[in-house]
């Protein structure tokens, strides 16, 4: 399994538009392709400006399936719901899990 990893700063009044938006506009998408296994967004306390989306994929190649034209027509109709309420991505990763036998 792999991990994408991506961290944003945004107002924290637009926190919950944020979440609701990518739930009905990225992860509706995402999830049309094959190997997308679900999406986790989590919430710093202590830093309220901040979120994280932990995005969970079988395979890299899944993950990197996704034709860019579509990554980036959904970060487009994203930018037009979130409107005024902007965002910005501060930090991407990947990472692969790794299970030790017992």
């Amino acid at each position: 399994m792999v991990i994408e990893w991506l961290k944003f700063k945004l107002n924290p009044e637009a926190r919950e538009k944020f979440i609701q938006k990518d739930e009905e506009i990225w992860t509706a998408t995402l999830a049309k392709y094959p190997g997308f296994l679900g999406k986790e967004i989590w919430i710093n306390p202590s830093v309220p400006e901040e979120l994280a989306i932990v995005i969970r994929w079988q395979t890299r190649e899944n993950w990197k399936d996704v034709p860019n034209d579509v990554l980036a027509d959904t970060e487009r109709k994203f930018s037009q719901a979130m409107g005024e309420d902007k965002y910005q991505m501060i930090e991407t990763g990947e990472y692969q899990i790794r299970k030790f036998p017992r």
